[in-house]
C-alpha cells in the first residue's frame, strides 16, 4: 500500500509539472485543490486499510491462540480418557480377582465341610468299634484270661496272662487302635511277634475280631515254649 502511494505521488508531481508548463495559474490552483483532495482521500484510505491490516493481524493472532487452546484441551481430554480407560480396566481386573477369591473361599468351605463330615464319620465308626470291643471284654476275660484296658488316644491295651506255665502272672501285651482309614492297627506288642502284621492284615479283610484275638494268644503261647 505504501509503494502504491509513493507511485501515485510521483505521478502527481510529474502531472503537476507538465500542467504548470501548459496551463495558467487558475487551472493550476484547481488542479492543486484536486490533488490535495486526492491526497487526503488516499491518506484516509491508507489509514483505513492500515487499521484493517492491524485488525486482521490481531484476529490471526487470536485464531492461533484459540487453536492452541483447543489443541491443549483436546490433549487434556485424550489423556483423561486414557486415564479413565486405565481405571476402568483396573476395576474390572479387581472385580475378576474378587470373584475368583470368593469362588476359592467357597470351594475351600465346601471342601472343609466334606472333610469334617468324613472325619466325624470315621471318629464315630472308631468309637463304635472301641465300644464293641469293650462290650466283648467280659467274654474275652472269662474265656482267654484276657484283660482289656482303654488308654490314651482311644487305644485299647490287651493283656494276656496264664500263658507261661512257669510264670502264670507274666503279662503278654499288645495295643490296638483304629487308624484314619477306619482299620485295626497294632501299635505295640510285648514280647514282639513276627506274625503280628499277618494277623493285622487278616482281621482287616475278614473283620473277625474274635479269631484275631485267639490267633495272637496262640502265638504268645507258642512263643512261651521256645
Amino acid at each position: 500500500a505504501e509503494d502504491e502511494i509513493i507511485l501515485v505521488e510521483r505521478e502527481m508531481k510529474e502531472f503537476w509539472t507538465e500542467l504548470k508548463n501548459t496551463y495558467g495559474t487558475e487551472q493550476i490552483n484547481q488542479t492543486l485543490a484536486l490533488r490535495d483532495s486526492c491526497k487526503e482521500s488516499i491518506k484516509v484510505l491508507s489509514e483505513k486499510w492500515s487499521k484493517k491490516l492491524k485488525e486482521g493481524d490481531l484476529m490471526i493472532d487470536k485464531i492461533k491462540e484459540y487453536r492452541n487452546e483447543i489443541l491443549q484441551q483436546n490433549k487434556h481430554i485424550s489423556e483423561s480418557q486414557e486415564h479413565l480407560t486405565e481405571i476402568k480396566s483396573n476395576l474390572n481386573h479387581e472385580e475378576e480377582q474378587k470373584k475368583e477369591l470368593t469362588d476359592s473361599i467357597q470351594e475351600l468351605k465346601e471342601e472343609l465341610t466334606k472333610k469334617k463330615e468324613i472325619i466325624s464319620s470315621k471318629n464315630k465308626a472308631a468309637k463304635e468299634r472301641v465300644e464293641q470291643l469293650c462290650r466283648s471284654k467280659e467274654l474275652f476275660e472269662e474265656r482267654l484270661g484276657l484283660e482289656i484296658r482303654r488308654i490314651h488316644d482311644e487305644q485299647l491295651q490287651f493283656i494276656f496272662r496264664h500263658i507261661d506255665h512257669k510264670d502264670p502272672d507274666k503279662p503278654y501285651v499288645f495295643t490296638l487302635s483304629i487308624n484314619d482309614q477306619g482299620d485295626y492297627e497294632v501299635t505295640s506288642c510285648t514280647p514282639p511277634l513276627d506274625c503280628i502284621a499277618e494277623f493285622q492284615l487278616k482281621v482287616r479283610e475278614t473283620n473277625n475280631f474274635s479269631a484275631f484275638i485267639a490267633n495272637i494268644r496262640k502265638a504268645f503261647t507258642a512263643l512261651s515254649y521256645k
